[in-house]
């Protein structure tokens, strides 16, 4: 295959790829299932570009198949990843490297394009960094105030779950943009009824 015949069908299937991957990992969530991580979801798209990239590259030579094996049996992530997408983006770069390594010098270009712009659309749509608190709602009977409560959150446009429903006692998992104060959400909860009163407490990441 010579090198416009490969830049050609990269221009067609990284592309696809890419489409495919997000059709798969943006599917209908099914009512109960946890809510998908971005993080995850650009993960799933960057890897179905990376698979594509990757079957270009070996194409129909046998020794490339074998080369490919190995180097992925070398691959090792002794670092700590706490975004999965960069697990993705280090494929990307393998599959790039592998690219360039068998002479395909246009293909490994435009495949780094493709992958920068990738990358930017899915990271310029990211959510905002959000810090997780538990959020407890007293009352002498919270039975009464909790759809307000909850409606009250959603009006700030926060994402929450209730945790657990004592007899004078709501406990919520709240998540609040990172920077954005608790004291105006506070304030509106208490307002809620007489003898309301909420405490914050930041849920740390587990080790």
């Amino acid at each position: 295959m010579t090198e416009t015949q490969s830049l050609l069908e990269a221009a067609v299937r990284l592309p696809l790829a890419a489409v495919l991957g997000a059709a798969l990992a943006m599917r209908p969530r099914r009512a109960g299932t946890p809510p998908r991580r971005p993080a995850v979801v650009q993960t799933q798209i960057i890897l179905a570009v990376v698979g594509a990239l990757v079957m270009i590259v070996v194409g129909a030579s046998l020794a490339r198949a074998f080369g490919v094996v190995g180097i992925a049996g070398l691959v090792r992530y002794r670092a700590k990843i706490d975004d999965p997408k960069d697990a993705g983006v280090m494929l990307a770069a393998l599959g790039v490297g592998l690219a360039a390594g068998v002479g395909l010098y246009w293909l490994s270009p435009f495949a780094t394009l493709f992958l920068l712009l990738l990358l930017y659309v899915l990271e310029t749509s990211e959510p905002a960094p959000a810090v997780r608190f538990l959020l407890k709602v007293t009352a002498e009977d919270v039975g009464p105030i909790r759809r307000a409560v909850e409606a009250a959150l959603r009006r700030q446009h926060l994402q929450f779950e209730l945790r657990s429903w004592a007899s004078g006692e709501l406990h919520y998992m709240v998540e609040i943009p990172l920077g954005q104060g608790t004291d105006a959400i506070s304030k509106n909860l208490v307002s809620l009824g007489k003898g309301v009163s909420v405490d914050w407490e930041e849920m740390k990441e587990k080790k």
